[in-house]
């Protein structure tokens, strides 16, 4: 069975739209695939802006928005259909989205981004709400990958994954562990930003800072760290929590940006 695919997603550090088409084969239970087409559609500060302040908008306006970007997304995928000449092509859509309020322990995870409103606009089979039936039978809903680890990179037993949020998965004979470890690159590119970039390119500008040792220590005090896997953490865990203690200490920026980057890694090996 042949499955062509456009998946789609907005990670928690906005730096865009993520965006392939790709070809999934399966023979006798094995699976493999072939990335034909991918992009990454850039965020203007209109839409950063949006989607940074989700969270704190009236019921009304957060639904509004979830269809506005529903439709965003949809006119993305035509214009990528169309610039790649993969008219008539596409089986299937699968947009993540973006996520926005992530509450396992209350049983709802949501990510902007409509998936009725991505049919309408694009024509196509979509599938949506990639977390939420994890959390309705009372998992974490994150990270989502380990399935596709499992079925396309077998041969393999550990993930890292350092985005906005980095997160862990172990695969062993029958079992699979995964759970998110630590704020990753949504913080140091909140850091990187005061300094006019949207991040810190090769990570020049923590080469130059020193380990703020009392910063480290209370970052790596939070209580999360301790709690026992399965866990997850909302991009709030980074932007109201993590960023907060950092500007506390008025440490400058390069110190800031190393020190995060240690508490990174140590959390990481811990993990």
């Amino acid at each position: 069975m042949v499955y062509k695919a456009i998946g789609l997603m907005s990670g928690s550090s906005l730096d865009g739209l993520d965006i392939v088409y790709t070809e999934l084969q399966e023979t006798a239970g094995k699976w493999k695939y072939e990335i034909l087409n991918s992009a990454c559609i850039t965020y203007n500060e209109a839409w950063q802006k949006k989607l940074k302040t989700a969270t704190t908008l009236p019921a009304l306006d957060y639904q509004l928005l979830h269809a506005e970007y529903g439709s965003f997304i949809g006119e993305k995928i035509n214009e990528f259909i169309e610039a790649n000449d993969l008219q008539h092509q596409v089986n299937l859509v699968s947009s993540h989205g973006h996520t926005t309020f992530h509450l396992p322990e209350k049983k709802m995870t949501h990510q902007l981004g409509d998936g009725a409103t991505i049919a309408g606009k694009s024509q196509l089979p979509v599938v949506s709400d990639l977390r939420a039936m994890d959390v309705a039978l009372g998992g974490q809903g994150a990270p989502i990958v380990p399935i596709g680890e499992k079925l396309l990179f077998g041969d393999y037993k550990y993930f890292l994954n350092l985005g906005g949020i980095a997160n862990l998965s172990i695969h062993n004979e029958t079992t699979v562990i995964a759970f998110d470890v630590c704020a990753a690159n949504r913080v140091l590119n909140m850091l990187a930003e005061e300094l006019q970039t949207p991040y810190d390119d090769e990570g020049k500008i923590s080469a130059k800072g020193k380990t703020n040792n009392k910063l480290l220590e209370k970052i790596n005090s939070l209580a999360y760290f301790s709690l026992a896997n399965p866990k997850s953490l909302a991009n709030s865990f980074g932007t109201e929590i993590v960023f907060p203690i950092i500007k506390s200490l008025e440490t400058n920026i390069a110190d800031a940006l190393a020190t995060v980057t240690e508490h990174i890694c140590i959390q990481i090996k811990n993990s």
